[in-house]
């Protein structure tokens, strides 16, 4: 799919290191499961089925969890007009449209491709910004899925997330049936959580090194598309003055989902969690936003036209 979104040949070649590393990691880390636990089926039919499940259902998936439900025109003709209007200028399909009845104010695009892609905002979100914020937060997320970066993100996350119930499974196995164990099996049980505690630190990194680069390329695209970068700062500066103000339960319930969304779900206090964030600082985002409005001004105030 070709749109008017600026493309980013850096945020292409950094997507494609991304997915080779980790497909590296995920070849070791089947082999490595089928050597411990000496079942080559077991282990490739269970990998293989959720694999293709996230792929394919990823957009039911998030929604689901997001408590989003798809809106028609009729429903949301705000939102569906500000979509329409993007669409058109960057010469992309429109995405399906959903709402999630949160609080939180937030975005997120999710999806295999531009043809099965979703756009969804929070209440929260429509209740704080103006449409001129509303357009460039909608524009970041599209140029998600111009760019194909949420196909990306979603295989990308796959294996830390399989990684991550492998230990558990291991963990609470240890932890309730030791003592029905003999000594070989739960030494076993040891080296597989280590193992794939070793596999989820691995593709932790990656992931979040390519998620912060793609927020930046995504902002960039968006405010080069609308000519609008002071319009995306300010909904940026809204919506994550906001986020501070939320109560920590309802964040922490959304924090599985911070590699999607607009900006993280992080409250007050997480200077170290920050460390290891999905997204650039807020002052990071806002000072590149700055950059592109100074460039935008040189050249009068107008986005440049890609075709």
């Amino acid at each position: 799919m070709r749109s008017r979104f600026e493309p980013d040949r850096q945020l292409t070649s950094r997507m494609v290191v991304t997915m080779f590393l980790l497909g590296l990691v995920y070849v070791a880390f089947i082999a490595a499961l089928i050597v411990l636990l000496k079942s080559v089926v077991v282990v490739v039919v269970i990998a293989a089925g959720l694999l293709v499940a996230q792929f394919w259902f990823s957009d039911r998936i998030a929604l689901y969890a997001m408590h989003g439900r798809l809106v028609t025109a009729e429903e949301q003709p705000r939102l569906h007009g500000v979509v329409d209007r993007l669409c058109a200028t960057a010469d992309m399909p429109k995405p399906r449209v959903a709402i999630s009845d949160m609080d939180l104010p937030n975005a997120f695009a999710t999806g295999r491709n531009a043809d099965h892609a979703v756009v969804c905002v929070t209440t929260g979100l429509l209740r704080r910004l103006e449409t001129e914020e509303l357009e460039g937060v909608l524009a970041h997320e599209l140029s998600h899925v111009a760019h194909r970066d949420v196909a990306v993100i979603t295989i990308a996350s796959f294996l830390g997330v399989i990684a991550g119930l492998i230990v558990r499974f291991a963990f609470y196995s240890q932890l309730f049936g030791g003592r029905n164990r003999d000594q070989n099996t739960a030494a076993l049980l040891a080296i597989v959580m280590a193992v794939s505690a070793l596999v989820y630190a691995i593709s932790f990194l990656l992931i979040r090194a390519l998620s912060r680069y793609r927020e930046l390329a995504a902002d960039r695209a968006a405010a080069m598309l609308t000519g609008k970068p002071s319009a995306l700062a300010s909904a940026l500066t809204k919506v994550s003055g906001d986020i501070a103000r939320i109560p920590t339960q309802d964040l922490r319930t959304a924090q599985a989902f911070n590699a999607f969304f607009f900006t993280p779900a992080l409250g007050p206090g997480t200077a170290v969690a920050n460390m290891f964030s999905t997204h650039p600082s807020l002052e990071r985002r806002i000072e590149a936003l700055a950059e592109i409005s100074a460039q935008l001004g040189e050249a009068g105030g107008k986005p440049r036209d890609e075709a």
